[in-house]
């Protein structure tokens, strides 16, 4: 399949040694490890969200199996509902904070300018 190409010539997959890669540079570096930090402290509070859920119902059942409308318990507006609407807040922040840092980390002097006077990024 791969052989049927003919615009790039074919190359076998092999493994690649991690320590014959060459090392990052400080900027990249500075932006992975803060990428690192942002996501896993998002994690950390997206997973003890979803870990209240639980602990809530074992410590407040009256409370979690409430009907709050139309038959829906709290239990189940958290888990449902809240849940994915915090998911898409924190995809937002990540996002958001991601690209804060992206503009921060780039200069003037990294875009390339096309040939038509544009900058490109």
């Amino acid at each position: 399949m791969a052989a049927d190409y003919k615009d790039y010539e074919y190359v076998e997959a092999g493994t690649v040694d991690v320590r014959e890669l060459t090392p990052l540079d400080e900027e990249t570096r500075h932006l992975m490890k803060s990428e690192f930090s942002i996501g896993s402290k998002l994690t950390v509070f997206y997973f003890a969200f979803i870990l209240i859920i639980p602990v809530l119902n074992w410590f407040a059942p009256d409370f979690m199996f409430s009907s709050i409308y139309g038959g829906m318990t709290y239990a189940w507006f958290f888990t449902g509902i809240f849940a994915m609407g915090m998911a898409f807040l924190i995809a937002f922040i990540h996002t958001s904070l991601y690209e804060k840092r992206l503009k921060k980390s780039q200069t003037p002097a990294s875009s390339v300018q096309s040939s038509d006077g544009r900058s490109v990024n």
